[in-house]
């Protein structure tokens, strides 16, 4: 079955409108009429596809833990030559005995 084949007319309902009231309710909703409408043809279309997902055979697939392969793309830890501090410093829009100078933030009052 393809999602929205015609598989799915000839099931029951998944869920009724009851049911969103009531789950509404638990989560402390207040829903109007037609939200409950909407809402309730979007959860039945949502559990009608699981429906779907759960009669596909996938016995003879193996887990995964992503659809895609991946691999790691990190590269080897190697060190390269370090920029001088008076370099660095120089580029800093303030700097002050040897470091960067930052707006205050906090006073000294605790």
């Amino acid at each position: 079955m393809t999602p929205g084949g015609a598989g799915r007319a000839s099931r029951p309902p998944a869920i009724g409108p009851e049911q969103v009231r009531h789950v509404a309710r638990l989560a402390r909703l207040d829903l109007e009429d037609e939200e409950l409408a909407r809402f309730t043809s979007q959860l039945a279309s949502v559990l009608d596809y699981a429906a779907e997902l759960a009669e596909l055979d996938v016995e003879e697939l193996q887990p995964m833990s992503h659809p895609l392969p991946l691999r790691n793309v990190l590269r080897e830890d190697e060190p390269s030559p370090q920029v001088e501090r008076d370099e660095v410093l120089a580029e800093a829009p303030a700097a002050e005995s040897g470091r960067f100078r930052v707006p205050r933030i906090l006073s000294e009052e605790g």
